[in-house]
């Protein structure tokens, strides 16, 4: 189950499929209207049909944790109605977003997370990615991506093979320092997508 919160981001990366296309393969638009409030997340939610789906990632156009509240709100709703895992895929830049946010607050709420990467280094970082927080970006996705690991949360790293094959394997010498997992995503340029 994907659940898409917000078209928010504060990221441009070079390489975002949204600039494209306003869906992913053959799923309707992914562009959100407006942002939902608690009670139609809730009520999509109802109506969803649970049978067999085992997670529940929190995805979609936007950073989903631009509404940390509302994601932590709906984390919850899933965690007590059923037996889900929930995977949060983010650019893992949520204390920048909201500068006093207390990230041990996914603790028993999130199973697993994915942070994007992108690239080795702060500067192509900045280039790949273009964050609107300059340069503290890179510094910290990797301190949370760590912080969550630390939490006992099951973290991961990816990145977009957009970036040169030296430039992968310098992500992936990082990623073992960190001890964090490295998934390379393939950017796929006819259907304008990545898996």
């Amino acid at each position: 189950m994907y659940i898409n919160i917000t078209n928010a981001c504060p990221c441009n990366c070079v390489f975002c499929i949204r600039k494209n296309a306003d869906s992913v393969c053959d799923n309707d638009s992914l562009w959100l209207e407006h942002e939902p409030s608690f009670d139609e997340i809730k009520a999509a939610f109802d109506k969803f049909d649970k049978t067999g789906v085992e997670e529940a990632v929190f995805c979609g156009y936007g950073e989903p944790t631009v509404r940390a509240e509302m994601m932590l709100e709906t984390a919850k709703l899933i965690r007590e109605n059923t037996d889900m895992k929930i995977r949060l895929n983010t650019n893992g830049l949520v204390r920048l977003i909201h500068k006093d946010f207390d990230i041990t607050r996914f603790k028993g709420l999130l199973d697993s997370v994915s942070v994007s990467l992108n690239a080795p280094t702060a500067v192509r970082y900045n280039e790949v990615t273009r964050p609107s927080f300059g340069e503290a970006a890179f510094d910290e996705m990797l301190k949370f991506a760590a912080d969550m690991k630390n939490l006992g949360i099951q973290t991961g790293f990816t990145v977009v093979d957009i970036i040169s094959d030296d430039e992968i394997d310098e992500c992936e010498n990082l990623a073992e320092k960190l001890g964090i997992p490295l998934r390379v995503r393939h950017y796929i340029t006819d259907n304008e997508s990545y898996t």
